[in-house]
């Protein structure tokens, strides 16, 4: 329970050793000074053909599928169905990401975030909150199952699918595979489900809160842009 305690705060924008933790729903913070993430090695997904915007777009069979780090089913009691996707949130996680990138050492962690959010007090979750994360080598990963609605924003996780980057963007900044991963999925995801520019967010735009960082919000917005990736896609 001590290891669970340290991801009850989920988009955090710090925890400190010996805090209490604090609600998964963070508010606006004092960031910190930006420093870039230790490279980590690419393992950037395989591509499909290459789209008019340039970027290649990974196809879902690449994402990282969630029996790779756990085998734990659905509190199903706690959750509601998805019911169809007509948006896309994008978070960090909120605590600096230090230590391995390795796959084992992901799984681990991801595994320690879902006993925060499973255990978090006083609302428990029905599971991890996001559907989908970005770990900082660029492999996606498959959190929350599609059928149910995620846990990553407050009193908007309807129809809204959660994707959420390892790191602190306040602290740190993403990595190029980081960003790699998730220009090309977010992409995929637009065409897959039909969403427009319009209705990509980020979790400051939906609630008060830090999240998901300085450094990812600046990209967001220039990738929102009327010449950014995502308005082209």
């Amino acid at each position: 329970m001590a290891t669970a305690a340290a991801w009850l705060s989920g988009c955090q924008s710090s925890i400190r050793a010996g805090d209490i933790p604090g609600p998964v729903w963070p508010h606006e913070g004092d960031p910190g000074a930006p420093a870039p993430l230790p490279p980590f090695p690419s393992n950037p997904p395989a591509t499909v053909t290459r789209p008019p915007t340039g970027v290649d777009v990974a196809p879902l069979g690449n994402v990282i599928p969630r029996r790779a780090w756990t085998n734990a089913g659905i509190i199903s009691s706690r959750a509601y169905e998805m019911n169809g996707i007509n948006r896309l949130t994008v978070h960090h996680e909120g605590n600096t990401f230090t230590g391995s990138a390795d796959q084992a050492s992901i799984a681990r962690k991801l595994a320690n975030i879902r006993q925060g959010h499973i255990n978090r007090r006083p609302e428990p979750f029905a599971d991890i909150g996001y559907h989908y994360i970005i770990d900082p080598a660029g492999r996606i990963w498959e959190g929350r199952p599609l059928k149910w609605q995620g846990a990553h924003v407050e009193k908007n996780n309807e129809h809204n699918l959660g994707v959420m980057l390892m790191g602190n963007f306040d602290e740190q900044r993403p990595t190029t595979a980081q960003l790699r991963s998730l220009e090309s999925f977010v992409v995929a995801q637009m065409r897959l489900y039909n969403i427009s520019v319009n209705r990509l967010y980020t979790h400051r735009e939906l609630k008060a809160t830090a999240c998901p960082g300085r450094n990812l919000q600046s990209w967001m917005l220039a990738a929102r842009s009327p010449a950014g990736t995502f308005a082209r896609a």
